[in-house]
């Protein structure tokens, strides 16, 4: 199989690496990709939000199978585009991806279907807000109705915070907030069969210890030992079949992969917000463990036929992933700085290292992006993997970088505890 992804990131890297391991696929393109992709995969110049220009680009090289990526492009109708050329496609359409376009949407989708969630308002006025604010109070959760490339939540004790917060969106959904730790579970989808994948965790602040601003994900870990036996059995059945039974009914099937983020919280399962793509960076860490051929689920799925691949299966091992970032990031991030050692990490055993904000600038691997690298490790359990993801990430040299040394470090002691 011919396979093409869409996107430059590290979740693009991280497809683009496992169907470049699948014995069923004997070609990988990618477009407009990054100097990691370059490793596995042919690259084209195409601007992944041109619907038209990426069916062309698959077209011209005679891909069976298109994977989009990034949400933006599938807000904007990519995956549409490429199906009207005759093309499979993994990705939901422009209406099925709103999901994830609109805060305000998911939130009436939920509730259709009866999924768990925290309540809400949806405000378009200062005055709205100051009213949701005195509803909920504090701790505020405050979301940007559109895309915000996974920057655009704010959750603060600070009221004018969050005001300012409000302000700089426009349209918000004003939440409670939800306890309890969270969990994200991707579930892959042909808009009937409903097959989903091993949970993960991520890390969405800056610093240690969960200081700092948000940021679009500083590193992830699976398998969740502390989690529930049942959690996976229970949020296929309450959220994520509904869900997609909810779309279908609504004349809009979703195909591609379905994202939940969840809070266990004391009053049980509530979902946080749903992604329509594979989220970053918990997709390197669920990748590098996936035995089943990825091109089978992501084919399944994109063709109708997905209840003839049947439940996805796993390594028995640990993964851990830890994101390098720039100087700067999240709020101004350095461009332009060498990096150096990206070679040495991969030769460790277990590892590899995903590009996601990579540039070759007169021969030379600079930054080019927040989140520069992530370096994913697979290890017999939690404490192996985490070592050896560590042991990639001190062998790589970028000025003023910056990453979590605490990622997973609570799930491998209460592990080793019991």
């Amino acid at each position: 199989m011919k396979t093409l992804v869409i996107g430059t990131g590290g979740r693009e890297h991280a497809l683009a690496l496992a169907l470049s391991r699948d014995p069923q696929v004997s070609e990988v393109h990618a477009a407009p990709g990054n100097p990691g992709i370059a490793a596995v995969a042919t690259l084209h110049e195409v601007d992944p939000m041109d619907g038209g220009a990426v069916a062309a680009l698959a077209v011209s090289i005679g891909a069976e199978l298109v994977v989009i990526g990034p949400e933006a492009p599938l807000v904007a109708g990519a995956a549409d585009a490429v199906r009207e050329a005759g093309i499979a496609c993994f990705g939901p359409s422009a209406a099925a991806a709103q999901l994830e376009g609109s805060k305000a949407f998911a939130k009436l989708v939920m509730a259709a279907a009866e999924v768990p969630t925290g309540l809400a308002h949806v405000c378009e006025t200062s005055e709205q807000v100051e009213a949701a604010l005195d509803a909920f109070g504090a701790p505020y959760v405050v979301k940007d109705d559109a895309l915000a490339a996974g920057k655009g939540v704010v959750v603060t004790s600070d009221r004018q915070e969050a005001v300012d917060h409000a302000a700089a969106c426009g349209r918000v959904v004003i939440e409670e907030f939800l306890d309890g730790p969270e969990v994200s579970l991707f579930a892959i989808t042909d808009g009937e069969t409903v097959l989903p994948l091993q949970p993960a965790q991520d890390f969405k602040r800056a610093f240690d210890g969960d200081a700092g601003p948000n940021t679009g994900g500083m590193g992830a870990y699976t398998p969740l030992p502390w989690a529930p036996d049942n959690l996976v059995a229970e949020v296929t059945r309450r959220v994520l079949v509904p869900t997609v039974r909810e779309m279908a009914r609504r004349g809009t099937p979703f195909q591609g992969l379905l994202y939940a983020g969840l809070a266990l919280t004391t009053r049980g399962v509530r979902v946080i917000e749903f992604n329509a793509r594979f989220g970053d960076p918990e997709t390197q860490s669920i990748l590098a463990l996936l035995r089943t051929p990825l091109s089978a689920l992501l084919n399944g799925a994109a063709t109708g036929t997905l209840a003839e691949v049947g439940l996805p299966q796993w390594e028995r091992a640990s993964s851990v992933t830890v994101v390098v970032a720039a100087e700067g990031y999240p709020e101004s991030p350095r461009k332009g700085d060498r990096i150096e050692g990206v070679e040495r990490a991969e030769a460790l055993d277990g590892v590899d290292v995903i590009h996601a904000g990579t540039a070759i600038v007169d021969g030379a691997l600079v930054t080019a992006g927040g989140r520069v690298l992530s370096v994913t490790a697979v290890g017999a359990d939690l404490a192996e993997a985490r070592r050896r993801a560590y042991a990639g990430v001190d062998l790589i040299e970028i000025h003023g970088a910056h990453h979590r040394s605490d990622i997973a470090l609570a799930a491998e002691q209460e592990t080793m505890a019991t």
